[in-house]
């Protein structure tokens, strides 16, 4: 069927998606922040205005006061508690299930994917919901807090949250398996993401070399925006639906 009933969604890419078998989506702050999630630098508010990032997410910060970094990161976890997926969220799961192979990287931390019922999400940089020894580098069940950090029962180390700061790596077999499916996929979506934070900005230019679809959705553009071949500037909980219903029409 022909999906130009509704006008937001053009026809030829709907019919340019029809070929592909395998897809990679990579999403970013923004459509968490349309949840209600702060993005990371709207998070230094109220009591955390005074702290700039670098302050609160280093591994040197959390060495010098891991009280204080502790506790941020216990307020951010507060404020996912409080927020649920939205209808980005939700359609861009069913999108990429109508693909023969899809993969979803995220560079977020809140695990919303997951709870909107993605079944398998690659986290580059983690996840707020889980703990891990700071020196054993271990997941640990996070105890009854003792302190502030509460520490490790193993070693007596101080818990983190298990989330890659500034100055470290990401997670080497997360970002080999993002690396290794954008280069082998037909479409990859890029979503509320700034495309300034490496490596996973350079995801989009990969699957570009690579011949893959490239299909951008942000609300304002992005260094992805001139290797994209659609680049919508709208919020993912508005497209992302609008996609998924026109290419069930298409489809059926």
């Amino acid at each position: 069927m022909n999906p130009e009933s509704n006008p937001s969604i053009p026809n030829a890419l709907v019919q340019s998606l029809s070929p592909c078998r395998s897809a990679v989506a990579l999403t970013g702050a923004g459509i968490s922040a349309e949840s209600g999630v702060p993005t990371f630098r709207d998070a230094q508010t109220g009591l955390w205005a005074q702290y700039a990032p670098t302050e609160l997410a280093t591994p040197e910060a959390f060495e010098s006061n891991p009280r204080r970094v502790w506790e941020w990161y216990a307020w951010r976890r507060q404020l996912v508690t409080e927020v649920q997926p939205n209808a980005g969220h939700v359609a861009l799961n069913q999108i990429l299930e109508g693909f023969a192979r899809h993969q979803l990287v995220t560079q977020n931390v809140d695990g919303l994917h997951q709870i909107a019922g993605a079944s398998s999400v690659i986290e580059l940089h983690g996840n707020l919901h889980r703990t891990l020894c700071s020196r054993e580098r271990t997941p640990v069940q996070e105890v009854a807090p003792q302190a502030s950090p509460p520490a490790c029962p193993n070693c007596g180390s101080p818990l983190r949250p298990d989330v890659v700061w500034f100055g470290e790596s990401l997670p080497a077999d997360a970002l080999h398996l993002a690396i290794e499916s954008t280069q082998s996929c037909d479409v990859f979506f890029s979503i509320g993401t700034s495309g300034t934070v490496y490596p996973a900005a350079e995801l989009p230019f990969t699957a570009k070399r690579n011949g893959a679809l490239v299909i951008e959705v942000n609300r304002e553009p992005t260094p992805i925006t001139d290797v994209a071949d659609w680049s919508f500037h709208l919020e993912a909980g508005v497209f992302l639906p609008r996609l998924q219903e026109a290419l069930n029409r298409f489809r059926h």
